[in-house]
């Protein structure tokens, strides 16, 4: 374990000597574990009583207690620094081990415990692998701070009156367990509010675990939400817990709700109701304790109506609900991102773009963005890189706006083709999807902009479901 640790100090990177707090009554003892520790390259500070080592404790990166101390004891001393700081690792020392006092100590919150007569070289190794856990816990601390400032508020940019209610809502719902239903177009940021609704509850140092429904395979999906036993199926050789074990005490969030097979919906509703499921392959009961955060680009409610949605899972998760509004509807909010994603694209294109031109802004303003601010966010980048200035103008702005050709805009203004209905349109649309998509629904259900339940209604409806 490296002795140094690098320190901020006003915005400077400083190297600094990690401190080690040496509690022992016996003089000769101490002076050992000093030299010792010292030679290590460790800055060493010493304390004959718990009182004595209480004054300097918050200063130290590592505590190494004695666990009989005059007056008040190791234990005692330990609980103290828990309560003055629960990131500090104590280890404890004892001439008088039992199980019974390894157990009170590592309850008590000791980080490790050595029995002596203990080598020197145990004790460096003991001491390294402390601070260690110590270094990845910080580290572990940071990325969720970092995580939590990429999500907050002024990352997710949006001033306009829609997406200030929207950030209205995220602050009330985020506190509590409630379900939330979020509702939008896909590249609107579904995601990014999901994630900001955990990162700013109770539950922000939790899991948050993303399902994503339409990425799994519907004979994987069961398996895959609430694990599996061995020798479940072919090929199950051991358990795996699901996803929703993985996020327990913390956040689920269910991209793609729509669609999610009726076979899953069933035991959704009842992980929602009653907080429990049994994993494939076994009758055992298990609870959980998760918030379910839902996102759908679908009408919900045109698949209750087609039947493809349960009414009941439907009303379960839509305690909540939030619709995201699309790019075209607040665009108010489009110089603002694109000034953002000009600000955090920038570094990784390599360029001196600083910011947009009022052309470019006029520009941007005047497209209907129909795969909004994700679309917005890949013009952006691709626009950066083609640039040679240090301003994003109009010329530098490349939009995918393809004119529609003579035969179409005809097409367009006899609105159906000759000698079709609608039904027939739909129906001979439907047929060239799966002969596209040879066959394969998912991906024919993706040309059509259609859920893989909505698209199995209408063949049903077309007698081609088999």
């Amino acid at each position: 374990m490296d002795p140094v640790r690098s320190v901020k100090i006003k915005g400077n990177t400083v190297p600094m000597k990690r401190r080690i707090l040496v509690v022992e009554d016996e003089e000769k003892l101490r002076r050992v574990l000093e030299l010792q520790l010292a030679s290590a390259g460790f800055e060493v500070e010493k304390a004959r009583t718990a009182e004595e080592a209480l004054k300097v404790a918050d200063r130290a990166d590592l505590v190494l207690t004695d666990l009989r101390l005059p007056q008040m004891d190791g234990l005692e001393l330990l609980a103290a620094i828990r309560r003055q700081n629960s990131q500090t690792p104590v280890i404890v020392m004892t001439a008088f081990g039992t199980i019974e006092t390894a157990v009170a100590a590592m309850k008590t919150g000791a980080t490790d415990f050595l029995l002596k007569p203990f080598s020197l070289d145990h004790l460096m190794t003991v001491v390294g692998k402390a601070l260690e856990m110590r270094a990845l816990r910080d580290e572990n601390l940071q990325l969720r701070e970092e995580l939590g400032r990429r999500y907050a508020f002024d990352n997710i940019v949006g001033r306009s009156a829609p997406m200030q209610e929207v950030f209205a809502t995220i602050m009330r719902v985020a506190p509590t367990r409630a379900t939330v239903l979020l509702a939008g177009e896909s590249g609107v940021g579904k995601d990014l509010i999901a994630r900001a609704i955990h990162f700013h509850s109770p539950r922000r140092e939790r899991p948050l675990v993303k399902i994503n429904c339409t990425a799994i395979p519907e004979n994987l999906m069961e398996s895959e939400l609430f694990g599996y036993e061995k020798g479940a199926f072919t090929g199950a050789m051991n358990s795996k817990p699901g996803k929703f074990e993985q996020a327990d005490t913390g956040t689920v969030f269910l991209d793609e709700i729509g669609d999610v097979p009726a076979s899953i919906q069933v035991k959704l509703l009842r992980v929602l109701q009653e907080r429990e499921f049994e994993r494939l392959g076994s009758n055992v009961t298990r609870h959980i304790d998760v918030r379910v955060v839902a996102a759908t680009n679908q009408d919900l409610r045109a698949a209750l109506e087609q039947g493809t949605f349960r009414e009941d899972l439907y009303y379960r998760l839509n305690v909540v609900p939030m619709n995201i509004p699309p790019l075209r509807e607040r665009k108010e909010d489009i110089p603002f991102l694109a000034q953002h994603f000009v600000t955090k694209l920038g570094p990784d294109t390599g360029n001196r773009v600083r910011d947009v031109t009022d052309a470019g802004i006029v520009k941007l303003m005047s497209y209907h963005w129909p795969g909004n601010v994700r679309e917005l966010e890949n013009v952006i980048e691709r626009s950066l890189v083609m640039c040679s200035g240090e301003r994003l103008d109009a010329a530098d702005i490349k939009l995918e706006m393809a004119p529609r050709s003579r035969a179409q805009a005809d097409q367009a203004d006899r609105f159906l083709p000759d000698g079709l209905t609608l039904d027939q349109y739909e129906q001979d649309l439907i047929r060239e999807a799966l002969r596209r998509a040879d066959g394969n629904k998912s991906q024919a259900a993706r040309l059509l902009g259609l859920t893989r339940n909505a698209l199995r209604y209408r063949l049903t409806q077309m007698g081609l479901e088999s």
